[in-house]
């Protein structure tokens, strides 16, 4: 159950809900869960969060008047502006605190490929997980 748990934990995080996945993992890192099985689990939930994230931007953006639009009109409108700006590897950061999942949409709304998108959310979410694991682990 810990290990499904810390998925969907990390799936949630990653989309549009205020969640934190690194406290649950660094809990279960201390209660001697096995390491790499938990990496794999809040990796995989943390991608799948944010592929989620770009499909809605790249398909749902017809709705973005409706009332229950997860974002502001200024708030995509300022993602979409900083995306541009920096470019694809910005995407690296797609891990970090209130930034991330605004990239993650505004990468599906501006029509960023979805094997390069994959590729650099990946990396970034992976290393993430990656520090959490050598800072918990002996």
């Amino acid at each position: 159950m810990a290990v499904g748990g810390l998925f969907l934990l990390s799936f949630l995080a990653a989309t549009l809900l205020p969640l934190s996945s690194e406290a649950t993992l660094a809990t279960l890192l201390a209660a001697g869960q096995p390491p790499l099985l938990l990496f794999a689990a809040a990796s995989a939930g943390n991608i799948l969060g944010a592929v989620v994230n770009w499909g809605l931007g790249r398909y749902a953006l017809r709705w973005q008047h409706a009332r229950w639009f997860p974002f502001s009109p200024e708030s995509l409108h300022k993602a979409q502006a900083r995306f541009a700006r920096v470019g694809a590897p910005v995407l690296l950061l797609a891990w970090v605190p209130v930034i991330g999942d605004p990239l993650t949409f505004a990468a599906g709304v501006l029509g960023v490929s979805f094997p390069l998108f994959l590729l650099l959310v990946a990396i970034g979410k992976m290393a993430r997980y990656a520090v959490i694991l050598g800072l918990f682990t002996s």
